[in-house]
């Protein structure tokens, strides 16, 4: 069976981050990331989209048991089904309604 991908960012989404970068330390899984990887990974092949160094992530994933969902980590934007992101506005073919939506975006943190 072919699964589609789904590009997860880790900060702010499968992470306790929020808004305090430290290149070293990766912040504990949110409440719920585990079960939430652990449905999704039966129907979609996930990928952890992340600018964080991968040896870091890796042994993240490892030290909180989740890397049996993922299947790779990239910094590239891929082809997939869906990215999901903390900070991303959905482009609906208006123009003028995304300016606005830049304008009046805050992370979900703030």
């Amino acid at each position: 069976m072919h699964k589609k991908t789904l590009l997860i960012d880790l900060d702010g989404v499968l992470n306790e981050y929020k808004g305090a970068f430290n290149s070293e330390i990766i912040p504990p899984p949110k409440i719920g990331a585990k079960e939430f990887l652990e449905k999704l990974s039966k129907n979609f092949d996930i990928k952890i989209f992340t600018t964080r160094n991968k040896l870091l992530v890796c042994g993240w994933l490892l030290k909180y048991e989740l890397e049996k969902y993922i299947k790779d980590i990239t910094n590239i934007k891929e082809v997939c089904l869906l990215f999901v992101d903390d900070r991303c506005i959905k482009f609906t073919g208006d123009f003028n309604q995304l300016e606005k939506n830049i304008a009046e975006f805050k992370p979900w943190y703030k």
